[in-house]
């Protein structure tokens, strides 16, 4: 791609000294707010003037804000509502808005495709007069299309950066911005994906060669979906740190957006010194994540829902757990490019219990008869309980309860059963569900409950345990054991299973 003639506009190289890889995308009414905020730990931000309702009254106060941090390095955007932003001024007027903001002492400006098309290469020759590097940026708001014809477009106005930046409705969608990254390595590409399955790009974007990725400032939404915030990108990612040599691991489901399992093992990660960083990828077709894991050489996989049943295909190898229960929550890709598969629920759930009791001749009652309580029947008969289940559908529990060797408990005998343990293998009580309770207070007669349920971490069944003086375990005791016993698996060492804890606790309260 050709590069600017003028040596005072910045290039890739000095743009990536000087302000890093991690742009804070700031706009709203409270702009100037979040940039002082922003900058306190950031050092390079984007102005998106066109949020404002008078983009042109607010350049007297950029102009101040920039002379008070001089070392901030600021990208001014005022995209017109026709192209994705919300400005309504003509693209004369956006071009004067943008000259305007580069005489402030913004370093870069961002100018869409289409205005540089209708106001053509004086215009951006206008704006570099200054010594400003123009981007020029393509946006697709509901899909990706092929993506070198976009490349081809911009060329001929030979900008100093390109931005490409499309939605992602499936993973296969970020791989094509992964993809065409890794073709121009080395350049003045800048590209990540927006929606939520565009995350991975938004991480792994710097890695594969985009000249910088943009956050969300802390404690506001952000300017595009998916946008992480910059703690979640700096701190949690530490995208900072990641190079071709660090090992990609990731949760796969449908969905995942509620999941706490980034949080736990990236805190992991950084807290016994390995290099290696953990996404989110949600799809629900197993051909897809496997697609992914070879184009990312992923390491190893949590799996969620829908997955635990459909990856079992693709597994060479198998543990004793998923071969009983025919279900897989965890993938470790081996030396040789094969899939073993692991359930870790199990140990999740009997382990904690374990410590605090035998569990040999004990009788348990597990509510419900799908994934969760599965692993808790299998997990708890192997240890030699004595087990019982009630689900709202009893031919379900029959079924469960022939293939493990355990008993179905029935509604009506619940008046007068007594039990020592009592693991909730349910969804009830799980954030933003409805579900009806599966069990009565009276009839929760045990000595300790165990909830599966980790968020919240004080769960309707929790409180009615307190409210009884039983001895409770929560959820978060089975999430934080299986994703030990997954840390364990994938890097052959010993988790930091308190750094893990306090990290999802703290993020649940």
């Amino acid at each position: 791609m050709p590069q600017p003639a003028n040596p005072a506009i910045l290039n890739a190289h000095q743009l990536r000294q000087c302000a890093g890889v991690v742009c804070v995308a700031l706009g709203g009414e409270d702009l100037f707010t979040q940039a002082q905020a922003a900058v306190q730990t950031a050092k390079f931000v984007e102005f998106r003037l066109d949020s404002l309702a008078d983009p042109a009254a607010a350049l007297p106060t950029l102009r101040s804000f920039l002379a008070e941090h001089p070392d901030i390095t600021a990208i001014a955007t005022c995209r017109r509502a026709a192209y994705g932003g919300s400005f309504n001024g003509t693209a004369a007027q956006q071009l004067e808005i943008l000259n305007q903001a580069s005489n402030s002492g913004c370093l870069l400006v961002d100018i869409e495709i289409e205005t540089a098309e209708e106001l053509g290469q004086a215009a951006l020759d206008e704006l570099r007069s200054a010594g400003t590097a123009v981007i020029v940026s393509w946006h697709d708001f509901a899909a990706t299309p092929p993506l070198q014809p976009v490349i081809d477009r911009m060329q001929p106005f030979a900008p100093d950066f390109l931005k490409l930046v499309p939605t992602a409705q499936t993973l296969r969608d970020s791989l094509q911005v992964i993809d065409l990254l890794e073709n121009y390595s080395g350049e003045n590409l800048v590209a990540m994906s927006m929606g939520f399955r565009g995350v991975l790009t938004r991480v792994l974007g710097p890695r594969f060669g985009s000249v910088f990725t943009f956050a969300a400032p802390d404690g506001a939404a952000g300017t595009a979906p998916g946008q992480p915030s910059l703690t979640m990108l700096r701190d949690l990612y530490r995208i900072q740190n990641i190079t071709a040599k660090t090992a990609i691991y990731a949760v796969a489901g449908e969905p995942i957006t509620g999941s706490m399992s980034p949080r736990m093992h990236n805190t992991a990660f950084a807290a016994a010194g390995i290099d290696a960083v953990y996404l989110p990828l949600e799809t629900s077709d197993p051909a897809e994540l496997q697609q992914v894991m070879q184009r990312l050489d992923i390491r190893g996989l949590s799996i969620t829902m829908p997955l635990k049943e459909t990856v079992l295909p693709l597994l060479a190898m198998r543990d004793p757990a998923v071969e009983h229960m025919a279900a897989c929550n965890t993938l470790l890709r081996r030396a040789d490019g094969s899939l073993a598969g692991f359930n870790t629920d199990v140990s999740g759930i009997v382990e904690p219990l374990q410590r605090i009791t035998p569990l040999a001749g004990k009788r348990v009652l597990v509510l419900g008869a799908g994934g969760a309580a599965r692993a808790a029947v299998y997990g708890l008969v192997e240890a030699g309980a004595h087990v019982f289940i009630l689900n709202r559908t009893e031919s379900k529990a029959a079924t469960l309860a022939a293939e493990t060797g355990a008993t179905v408990q029935t509604r009506s005998a619940m008046a007068t059963a007594d039990f020592d343990i009592i693991v909730n293998g349910t969804p009830y009580g799980m954030r933003g569900q409805q579900y009806d309770p599966p069990i009565l207070p009276v009839e929760m007669d045990c000595r300790i409950f165990f909830d599966l349920v980790y968020n919240p971490v004080e769960t309707p069944l929790v409180r009615v345990a307190m409210e009884r003086n039983i001895r409770v375990l929560p959820g978060v005791a089975m999430f934080v054991e299986q994703g030990v016993r997954q840390f364990t698996l994938w890097t052959n060492t010993p988790a930091p299973e308190g750094e893990m804890l306090r990290a999802v606790m703290d993020a649940l309260q």
